[in-house]
């Protein structure tokens, strides 16, 4: 799925180049870029729309390679509005997402830790050798897209061998697994609003992944001591992977994350501002490298309808936020 900010970075490219040269200019300079040759039954010629032109001549790029036409674009212009909403929109694709590749990802977690051995240390190639049976691993190279239901169902079909299996047949049996790494029912309730969108609005948004790795300590918290473990958090309730390296991190709050519990058994929990404080450090931690965290208080997601509706203007919002809200291309 196309996402507005290619359609956006196309049109203003369009607009900038419209407003800097003449028409024959505007067919030269696509070809000196190495675009591909307009096609003759309807570009043969930029005079009718220059913006347009440019528009169908730029389809089918992606984000990098749009970027780098984009700069070429404005090396042409000479200021002017439509030229600085070019820039506006370049610096803005180029801003945001979490540096480095994705690689490695262990998730959908319902079991004992996997244990991890680096296979090859240089490249970063894992292999789990044991308890690899209670995790997913998607080890696909992948860059700055999204990670969504449809690229994820392709590898289930492969890993599964569900080759004669229907798409959404596929996609079925792969949500009921991710399903069974849940661990309560504000968390089922979070995958389930979210499952209603994939019938909405199709496979190609992000998917759900829940019980995600963010780091991996082989060591168990008995070798530091109480509070003293070297990675304070090891895996997330929820991940989205959306285009350009964003990657946003949901988290269901029960009391747990911000109350110890009595050294009496049956005495009621009591507020832990050290617990507290652990959580919104290792949240700034996460912001800092780049990613993008949202909570949820479990209590926020007792009530059926209400917290049903709240949860869908959430994921509504934030597909709006990062350019995913399923309008056609």
């Amino acid at each position: 799925m196309e996402t507005l900010t290619l359609r956006k970075l196309r049109n203003a490219a369009g607009a900038a180049l419209r407003d800097a040269m003449s028409s024959s200019d505007v067919e030269q300079f696509c070809t000196g870029i190495g675009l591909a040759p307009p096609n003759p039954k309807k570009d043969d010629v930029a005079f009718n729309s220059k913006q347009k032109y440019v528009a169908r001549r730029l389809a089918g790029k992606e984000l990098p390679e749009l970027l780098r036409i984009a700069s070429h674009v404005l090396d042409e212009c000479n200021g002017g509005e439509t030229a600085d909403e070019l820039a506006r929109l370049v610096a803005q694709a180029e801003s945001g997402g979490v540096a480095g590749e994705m690689k490695n990802l262990i998730f959908a977690a319902d079991g004992p830790k996997p244990k991890v051995v680096l296979r090859d240390a240089i490249n970063n190639d894992l292999d789990l050798v044991a308890n690899e049976q209670y995790c997913l691993v998607y080890d696909r190279p992948w860059r700055s897209e999204a990670l969504t239901l449809r690229r994820l169902g392709a590898w289930w079909a492969d890993r599964e061998r569900l080759a004669d299996v229907s798409e959404i047949d596929v996609w079925r049996n792969l949500l009921e697994r991710l399903a069974r790494s849940l661990d309560n029912n504000a968390e089922r309730r979070i995958f389930n609003v979210y499952a209603r969108r994939y019938l909405r609005l199709g496979g190609d948004i992000p998917v759900l992944l829940p019980q995600v790795y963010l780091s991996y300590d082989p060591y168990p918290q008995a070798r530091y001591g109480p509070g003293t473990a070297a990675l304070a958090r090891q895996r997330m309730d929820f991940l989205l992977l959306f285009p350009q390296r964003v990657r946003v991190v949901i988290e269901c709050d029960g009391v747990q994350h911000y109350a110890d519990d009595p050294a009496t058994s049956g005495a009621p929990p009591y507020a832990s501002p050290r617990r507290y404080a652990e959580m919104v450090a290792e949240d700034r931690a996460l912001r800092l490298r780049g990613y993008e965290v949202y909570r949820f208080g479990g209590y926020e997601l007792t009530e059926g309808e209400d917290a049903e509706r709240l949860l869908e203007g959430f994921f509504d919002a934030l597909a709006a936020r990062h350019d995913q809200s399923g309008l056609p291309a």
